[in-house]
Formats: structure tokens, C-alpha cells, sequence
């Protein structure tokens, strides 16, 4: 009879192997977690690896600026949650620079930056730059909440100053730019109108909250004598975008 082709026993062929020196680099390479490294320009790094790269959780100290990241890497760069501090050549402390997340080597995503100067922004960023929705808190008390560009304020957003005077509208290059209001708090008045570059260029001027400000004008404002303000301000608005668009 024919042999049971399923009691046939399996062969086992040996599997081929790499050559050595491929076997010795495999095991030079840094992988999972490693004792602290020390690269030739004394710049030291503790954390986790991956080929080579430093990948997960780690801490890195530059030795030319004493600065300290602590958090996430991908393939060799920030990438993820951490922090950056520097060390104060005086006190010789660390001060936190930024807190929050990173893409590729830069802030990007939400995040806190701690000024020199003491001022703060917490908001998003992007390639290193603030951008999206942030709040500034300026050195003089006044603090800026709204659409960021390229470092600077763009789109909508609301100023709003030491003494309770504000401004909310449109922003272009850091400047008050396009229909906005601004609330004089203090005088109890209300300017409505079209800024370009800071300047309002067109507006409606009107009593706002006069009862209640500290400093408010000596007479009311009398009575809009133009039958349409409303609609002269629209126009005013609809020539500005279209000579903006």
C-alpha cells in the first residue's frame, strides 16, 4: 500500500543566517531604554531609543545653553507633549520656557510660553509661530484673546486694556484692521466703525454705559442727526471689503 502522505515527517531546513557583522550592529543599535548618552559636543540625552533614534520618552541637556527638554520624541525630534526650560546664568535655576505640544521639532499644537519679560501666551501654534486661538497677557495688564497668524493677531479678537476699555473686531498684522467696536469704558462711549491699520477710518460715536463710567464726558453726545447711520456704516463696511477681497 502507499505510504500515509500525513504521517510524512515535516523537514526542518535550517534558517539562513545574516552575516555576523549584522549581528553586531544590530546589537550596537540603541534601542528601548538606555543609560544617559553623551553625544562629542557634551550634550547629553536619557531616555528611550529606537534604531538609533531618540524615540518615546526622554530628557535632553544642551551643553552650550544649559537648556533641559524633558517629554515626548519621534525619530530623533520633539514630537509630542514636553517641556523646555532654560538655566538663568545668575540664579542658576531652570525657568520654564514652554509648556505643551510639539510637531516635528517645533511647538505646534496647544501650548504655553512664558516670556522673558513676564508676559504669557497660552494657545495654539504652529511651526513654532503662534497661530490658530491664543491669549497674550501683556506686561501693562492688558490681555489679547483671540485668532493668531504668524506670531502676530489676525482675523477676530478682543483687546482688552488696564482700564476696562476694549476693543473687539477684526486684527491684521498685529493691527486693528476692519469693522470693529471699541467700548471706552471709562468715558461711557462706544465707537463702532472701520479700522485700517489701526486707525479708525469711519465710525459712529454713541453714549454706552455713560452712567456707570468713572470719567465719563461733561455733556451726553446729542442725537445722530443722519437719518440712516446704520445704513451709512453698512456701506461704509461694504466698501471696505471690497476693496479688501
Amino acid at each position: 500500500s502507499s505510504p500515509d502522505t500525513n504521517s510524512m515527517p515535516v523537514i526542518k531546513y535550517p534558517r539562513a543566517r545574516d552575516p555576523l557583522f549584522y549581528e553586531w550592529d544590530r546589537k550596537a543599535q540603541k534601542c528601548g531604554l538606555r543609560h544617559t548618552i553623551y553625544a562629542v559636543n557634551g550634550d547629553q540625552y536619557t531616555g528611550e531609543w529606537l534604531d538609533n533614534l531618540k524615540h518615546g520618552k526622554g530628557t535632553q541637556i544642551w551643553k552650550s545653553t544649559g537648556a533641559i527638554y524633558s517629554g515626548d520624541w519621534k525619530f530623533g525630534k520633539r514630537d509630542g507633549y514636553g517641556s523646555y526650560s532654560i538655566l538663568d546664568p545668575v540664579t542658576k535655576e531652570y525657568k520654564r520656557v514652554y509648556t505643551g505640544w510639539w510637531e516635528n521639532d517645533q511647538r505646534g499644537g496647544r501650548g504655553m510660553f512664558f516670556y522673558p519679560n513676564g508676559e504669557l501666551y497660552e494657545g495654539e501654534w504652529s511651526n513654532g509661530l503662534r497661530s490658530g486661538w491664543g491669549k497674550m497677557h501683556y506686561k501693562d495688564g492688558s490681555t489679547y484673546e483671540g485668532q493668531w497668524l504668524t506670531d502676530q493677531p489676525n482675523g477676530q479678537g478682543l483687546l482688552r486694556l488696564p482700564n476696562g476699555n476694549r476693543y473687539e473686531g477684526g486684527w491684521k498684522d498685529g493691527k486693528k484692521h476692519g469693522p470693529g467696536k471699541y467700548f471706552y469704558s471709562d468715558k461711557g462711549q462706544l465707537l463702532e466703525g472701520i479700522w485700517v491699520a489701526d486707525i479708525p477710518k469711519c465710525g459712529v460715536l454713541v453714549d454706552f454705559g455713560r452712567d456707570n463710567a468713572p470719567d465719563p464726558t461733561q455733556f451726553p453726545l446729542p442725537e445722530i442727526e443722519l437719518h440712516d447711520p446704520a445704513g451709512v456704516l453698512a456701506e461704509a463696511r461694504a466698501t471696505f471689503d471690497d476693496s479688501h477681497n
